[in-house]
């Protein structure tokens, strides 16, 4: 299950991007979100890698 925001983030040059996703742990049954800025072209396949 994913959860997707985005936002756009601009540091000089580089555009970059904050992704997030809902992750469950397979050993808890909890859900945890894990983030991760990257270039918004990395977007879609951070989202839909598990």
């Amino acid at each position: 299950m994913a959860k997707k925001s985005v936002a756009s983030l601009q540091t000089g040059s580089k555009r970059l991007t904050k992704a997030i996703k809902m992750v469950k742990s397979p050993k808890s049954g909890a859900y945890t979100f894990v983030e991760q800025i990257m270039a918004p072209e990395a977007v879609n396949d951070f989202l839909n890698k598990k």
